[in-house]
């Protein structure tokens, strides 16, 4: 490679008037990006790669590149005087007090707490739901700077043990401490390595888990791409853990484990891909053979329930809205199936648990929650009642538990617990937090605009009550639109800051997403990718034409496939927004599934290897080789973090490359890389606030904004 030649820090920041604007700008010169030259061939055809040496995240020239764009990017925000401001008031707005739901394990109840601006959320036990609560694990003591966190805990089915899932500095890679509830004390050696996959405890002596073998090279960036599943037993070490499933034996890059509540079954899923999978199960009692229940990968199936042999099936085999099965695991294949809960057209089956002896159905309608409860032979028991318009969600408990915690939430409704009676389906509030936020000040309505293909695609709005459509509100477009995850409402903290200063939040329900079930979510993948960028286009046009904004006064957002949504948006439309914000995105679409678990999303992508047609398909919008010669972009803050082994930094470093070489235009385009951050897993409180005041600040700037105070200020003057 050549020798790298970067020009560190800012050579000049100023104030002044830059070309016909009249609006303050900062002007930047950029740190000098060394190009190599590369090439690939593909298909025949030579596509040049002049920043591939910033695929090397262990190099040294990688880590002065990083650097020096950080000092770029800081010095622009450090000139922007309201940067402070901006950062203390969303830290005031976050400083409340957030308790999860409880859950039940054993006969004690657990629950997480944040007392307003801790790094990271700490668990609580109590004996009785009303009796006093004592910490059981602060995960601020892992570390000082708080980037390392408590990803998740599995306690045995008698609640007697429980595995810690620590992770480092936000990667997906993890450890796991087994820890005796009673005692606290540490059982056996820290195992290490585990990758996509909790603990599936079999009685008290053990557990399932699954990872992968450690790869060559950068173990943030290699590929990982042969998941196994292992048998820990308690009191042996890691390298005796017993292998079940997996590997090189039956390849495939997903596989997760759920032991059934009496400790006689295994079953297994196992993936290619983020979406449709097979199952597999194994009777533990008999020790017999890992036999199929459905093998290939046309659907995707959930397990619900498992009762006297008996097992409940949540699947969209046949029923694109998905429904609810069972079947003998004497003769479990799908031929035997019988519907219990049969698909809706109306409505897409989110979820199903079994609770209490009856089944929980989380449905969809027009992208928000409707509850349905049935009994165990599908006969409707209820609709439950819920508060508004919005997302309800942990509707699980145990077969024999006569009560379960749900939470709902909505753009204007904060976090609420509700203690849900199975028997009578009386809800009755639990807990609910005090934030800074006046609901009845603001207004949440859903809106039906017509994309380019005249399909019709739902879209939330949130905005003060009273919002005068003028073209001139700050309107901040947040998408998502890929595999098959639905947006729902749900209160965001950070979102106060931006409503209050009189700011529209919308939030479109793209193709690609599972908001109306499998088809909805086929229309935005692969060959019909193009579908979501139209749809995003077209809700960033439905709110200039209706005057909630304009193109000066839009910004557009999304993170992991959202920031693939946002960098293909503004390199094809980059005089439709004033403001890009891609975060984590994937924006090398030719290269994305050579790392860590990218060629998992393949089902929704496709990748340049498998044909010349989606070679060509790709290449036609992927954003890194879309950056066009001579074309003034919008102002542009790509953010990643330097640990993300989900979607690589790679990814974020060459887009920002390309555009810094190849803009014109007056308005910045910059790379925000947090340093000790993964894919946003993980992240620090502290981290949390510094990067969403950097987004509203770099936003509110290159809008030719300034914040307005908020009411609390005045009252205080």
């Amino acid at each position: 490679m050549k020798k790298l030649i970067l020009s560190f820090g800012i050579l000049g920041i100023l104030w002044g008037c830059v070309s016909n604007s009249e609006e303050p700008r900062i002007a930047v010169t950029y740190p000098t990006t060394t190009t190599v030259e590369h090439v690939d061939e593909l298909w025949g055809q030579e596509v040049p790669d002049p920043y591939r040496w910033l695929e090397d995240d262990r190099s040294e020239e990688t880590g002065e590149w990083v650097q020096a764009q950080n000092d770029v990017t800081y010095g622009y925000l450090e000139q922007i005087p309201f940067r402070e401001e901006i950062k203390e008031r969303i830290a005031e707005l976050w400083d409340y007090e957030k308790v999860s739901a409880p859950f039940k394990q054993g006969e004690r109840y657990y629950f997480s707490r944040n007392d307003g601006l801790q790094n990271q959320s700490v668990m609580y036990v109590k004996d009785e739901l009303e009796g006093d609560a004592e910490v059981f694990l602060d995960p601020n003591e892992f570390s000082e700077d708080g980037t390392v966190a408590l990803a998740g805990m599995q306690f045995s089915r008698d609640g007697s043990l429980v595995v810690i899932n620590i992770q480092e500095s936000g990667s997906d890679w993890r450890k796991f401490v087994v820890m005796d509830v009673a005692t606290h004390e540490i059982i056996g050696d820290t195992l290490k390595d585990i990758k996509f996959s909790g603990a599936s405890w079999w009685g008290t002596d053990g557990f399932f888990y699954s990872s992968y073998d450690k790869p060559e090279g950068s173990e943030l960036s290699a590929m990982t791409d042969q998941h196994k599943l292992y048998y820990h037993k308690l009191g042996t070490p890691q390298s005796q853990d017993q292998f079940i499933f997996g590997g090189s034996e039956t390849p495939r890059r997903y596989l997760g484990s759920y032991v059934s509540y009496d400790n006689k079954w295994l079953f297994i899923r196992a993936a290619e891909s983020t979406s449709n999978n097979e199952l597999y199960f194994k009777n533990l009692e008999t020790d017999g053979p890992i036999e199929p229940i459905i093998t290939g990968f046309e659907s995707t199936h959930n397990w619900v329930h498992v009762e006297n042999d008996e097992m409940y099936l949540q699947t969209n085999l046949h029923a694109p809205n998905y429904r609810v099965v069972k079947f003998s695991l004497d003769n479990p294949t799908p031929e035997n199936w019988k519907d219990v809960v049969p698909t809706n057209e109306e409505v897409v089956m989110r979820s199903a648990d079994v609770a209490g002896g009856k089944i929980l159905v989380n449905y969809l309608k027009d992208a928000h929650s409707v509850i349905h409860q049935y009994n165990l032979d599908g006969s409707l028991d209820r609709i439950v009642d819920l508060p508004t318009v919005g997302s309800a969600y942990g509707f699980n408990a145990r077969n024999e538990d006569e009560e379960l915690f749900y939470t709902f939430t909505s753009y204007t409704y904060p976090p609420t617990t509700f203690k849900y009676t199975i028997a009578t389906g009386e809800s009755t509030l639990y807990n609910s937090p005090e934030v800074d936020f006046n609901p009845a000040n603001y207004e949440t309505k859903q809106v039906f605009y017509t994309s380019q293909d005249g399909t019709k695609v739902p879209m939330f709005i949130t905005h003060k009550k009273g919002l005068e459509l003028n073209g001139n509100n700050p309107t901040m477009l947040y998408g998502y639109g890929g595999f098959n995850v639905s947006l729902t409402p749900s209160f965001s903290t950070a979102n106060i800051w931006w409503l209050e200063q009189g700011g529209v939040y919308a939030v479109p329900n793209l193709r690609g997403g599972g908001e109306y079930g499998e088809n909805w979510h086929q229309g935005g993948t692969q060959m019909n990718k193009q579908n979501v960028f139209d749809d995003f286009i077209a809700a960033a046009e439905y709110l200039i034409e209706e005057k909630y904004t304009s193109s000066e006064k839009l910004a557009i957002s999304g993170g992991s496939n959202g920031g693939l949504l946002v960098g293909a948006t503004m390199t094809q439309r980059p005089e439709l927004m004033a403001v890009a914000l891609p975060a984590v995105g994937v924006l090398d679409m030719l290269r994305y599934h050579k790392f860590t678990a990218g060629a998992g999303w393949t089902s929704d992508y496709g990748n340049a290897d498998q044909s010349e047609e989606m070679f060509q398909y790709l290449l036609g919008y992927s954003p890194v080789h879309n950056v066009k010669e001579g074309t003034a972009y919008p102002a542009t803050m790509v953010t990643t973090g330097d640990h993300d082994d989900r979607v690589v930094p790679a990814h974020s470093f060459k887009f920002a490359a390309e555009l810094q070489a190849n803009h014109t235009g007056v308005d910045p385009v910059l790379i925000r890389i947090s340093t000790d951050a993964g894919h946003g897993g993980g992240k620090p409180t502290s981290k949390i606030i510094e990067e969403i005041a950097d987004r509203y600040t770099f936003t509110y700037f290159n809008m030719g904004l300034e914040p307005q105070p908020t009411e609390k200020a005045i009252q205080m003057q």
